[in-house]
């Protein structure tokens, strides 16, 4: 059975092994692959299976490439594939939808505690002699903000969003939730389900984790941001599309919120002319999140358990 991996750099660029994956087929891992239908069309080749972490497997290259029956996407996301088009030509498309999840709430607290501490400036500051000059034995060059007491709001309650609220929680901040459906069960003194006005008016940190869709694309907007507190902070680790970016960079350098930490764009990579690069107070790291070493073990070995199970017939994780 061939196996080929269109984009495998991300997952693995070299501290992770294939060896699990080959002992299921012959494998033939691509770092990348260009997205267009001819380049991916002859990755794939005459492989029956495909992994693709962000490489497009439209109808066109489905259609080029018969061979494919099963289809792995190496994330949770799996927009990539034209699974309406795997549908209708019997090909299984998997995904890993839990491997992240303390990475990423463990990341959205540490883009919170930057934007309160600016540690990496500080360090830098120091690093560069202002503490050999100073006079003081302390200074510090941004106001220090405390989390205690402080109310978070968080757009989206999956298990990214509970395991974030866990943290904040864990730091003594009250919990807002704005989720399309609500769970009583998790509600208590400094936790409850609330309506998107009501967070984004009385949130201090507004956190995003919820899956992009119509109805959620560009729900950080000039509207939504006017309606957030000045001193407000905003933090994006789910999809960069949830933002409109000019919207948000306005509202930065208008001073109409007080920070934002990004660690996703609508286009990756960055494009050279995104508003938030010059945007005041905005942090910005390149989708990594996701990217701890024990996250990426989790997905590998995910990955590979989904394949056994749909050769041994006993299919899992299927999305289509």
């Amino acid at each position: 059975m061939k196996i080929v991996v269109l984009d495998g750099y991300t997952l693995n660029p070299g501290d992770l092994t294939w060896s699990a994956l080959e002992h299921l087929g012959t494998v033939t891992v691509y770092d990348r692959t260009a997205y267009t239908t001819e380049a991916i069309v002859e990755h794939i080749g005459s492989a029956t299976v495909v992994f693709t972490n962000k490489t497009p497997l439209s109808a066109e290259v489905l259609s080029k490439t018969p061979s494919v029956t099963y289809i792995g996407v190496l994330a949770t996301g799996y927009n990539v594939v034209d699974t309406a088009y795997a549908a209708q030509n019997d090909i299984v498309v998997t995904n890993i939808p839990d491997y992240s999840s303390g990475a990423v709430a463990q990341f959205t607290m540490a883009l919170l505690l930057e934007l309160c501490h600016h540690i990496g400036a500080h360090d830098a500051s120091v690093k560069q002699g202002d503490w050999v000059r100073n006079q003081d034995f302390s200074y510090w060059n941004t106001p220090l903000i405390e989390l205690d007491g402080k109310t978070i709001g968080l757009i989206g309650f999956g298990k990214i969003g509970r395991a974030t609220a866990k943290l904040a929680a864990a730091f003594g901040m009250n919990v807002l939730i704005y989720n399309r459906t609500v769970y009583p069960d998790f509600e208590n003194d400094a936790v409850s389900f609330v309506p998107l006005d009501t967070l984004l008016k009385t949130a201090d940190v507004v956190s995003l984790h919820c899956p992009l869709n119509a109805d959620t694309e560009g729900i950080i907007n000039t509207a939504n941001l006017a309606k957030m507190k000045t001193e407000a902070m905003l933090i994006n680790t789910s999809r960069g599309p949830l933002v409109v970016e000019a919207d948000l960079a306005k509202a930065l350098n208008s001073g109409q919120i007080a920070a934002a930490a990004v660690d996703v764009v609508s286009a990756e990579p960055m494009a050279a002319n995104n508003p938030l690069l010059d945007a005041k107070n905005c942090i910005i790291t390149p989708h990594i999140a996701w990217a701890s070493q024990a996250a990426r073990k989790r997905l590998m070995a995910t990955a590979v358990g989904n394949l056994k199970a749909f050769l041994e017939g006993k299919t899992k994780n299927i999305v289509r």
